[in-house]
């Protein structure tokens, strides 16, 4: 029989770590599947992470390789670096102040061998705090990811809810190093973990695992974490969907330049491109809030609320916010 095997990398970005980075690598060592290689991409830390690191390359039962930012590039372009050095057929992110639970990686792997057409596996969580103590509730709970978008991933379909919101965690994220060429580099305005999420799920196929994989800790330094209610409190509604229509325009670009290697993605190009004109739509509706209702209510009666964003729940929030 043909070996299915494949070559894991893991791309670890670090700034900072030193409280936690420690426990992140001592549950790597402990994964019943252990990697071919670990990626360590330090942002220019002044504590002593890098010292942490080089003690767990001499005793790493795996190739460790720690690369060194002279200055801050900020977490994006950082966990960029770490993807760029990694060899492997699978890449998986990691996030320095979180924990592993033994089977991830066995896991993960198992669902790209058993399906060829999966380019993306992402999981669920267990969120707790900075000591590691469960907060009572799953990451999926905390993001909003629910059952009817869970069927929709399911079914091959990811890319219909990443038109509307963004639901994937890098921290439980892997994929196929194949694509990397299409992800990267990755634009400044947008968030590593999100961008890998859009222009997979519409070019390939994602694998949502129910199952909680890590410990997804929170603390006050988080660069990203848990989404907070009322972070977009002040926005405007222009500033808002101008901002996501930025991002798509993006997207939309990397993707039409990748055409000719992914010519199935033609179908979500176009989806993508009526987003964007929803988008621009409602990102010029009026700042006097009785003045946006005409406008509003042509994209509510075209339906266009319903196919591009929430529905009424996203028409209400237009009028009001």
């Amino acid at each position: 029989m043909m070996n299915t095997q494949l070559s894991l990398s893991i791309a670890l970005a670090t700034y900072n770590g030193e409280r936690y980075i420690a426990e992140q690598l001592d549950s790597i060592v402990r994964q019943t599947r252990l990697p071919e290689e670990l990626v360590i991409s330090d942002d220019a830390s002044v504590d002593s992470t890098k010292a942490i690191v080089l003690d767990f390359t001499r005793r790493a039962p795996f190739p460790v390789r720690l690369l060194t930012n002279r200055e801050r590039l900020g977490s994006t372009r950082n966990f960029e670096v770490a993807m760029r050095a990694c060899s492997g057929d699978i890449i998986f992110l990691c996030d320095q102040d979180d924990v592993w639970y033994p089977n991830k990686m066995a896991l993960i792997e198992e669902r790209f061998t058993t399906d060829s057409g999966v380019s993306v596996v992402f999981t669920d969580a267990d969120v707790v705090d900075q000591d590691l103590h469960p907060l009572g509730l799953h990451l999926w709970e905390a993001v909003r990811f629910r059952r009817p978008e869970q069927a929709q991933v399911d079914a091959g379909d990811a890319f219909s809810v990443l038109l509307k919101r963004y639901m994937v965690t890098g921290a439980t994220m892997a994929f196929r190093s194949r694509y990397r060429d299409l992800l990267l580099p990755i634009p400044d305005i947008w968030v590593h973990d999100a961008w890998i999420a859009m222009l997979m799920g519409a070019t390939s196929q994602l694998s949502a695992l129910p199952t909680p994989l890590i410990a997804y800790r929170q603390h006050g330094a988080n660069q990203i974490g848990i989404p907070r209610r009322g972070r977009r409190r002040g926005m405007t509604c222009a500033a808002i969907h101008g901002l996501q229509a930025l991002r798509f325009e993006e997207a939309l670009k990397r993707l039409r330049e990748f055409g000719d290697r992914f010519p199935d993605s033609g179908h979500n190009i176009r989806r993508l491109e009526e987003t964007l004109n929803f988008l621009r739509a409602v990102a010029a509706l009026p700042d006097a809030r009785w003045r946006r209702l005409p406008g509003a209510l042509r994209e509510l009666v075209a339906l266009r609320y319903h196919r591009y964003a929430k529905g009424f729940r996203s028409f209400r929030q237009d009028l009001l916010r």
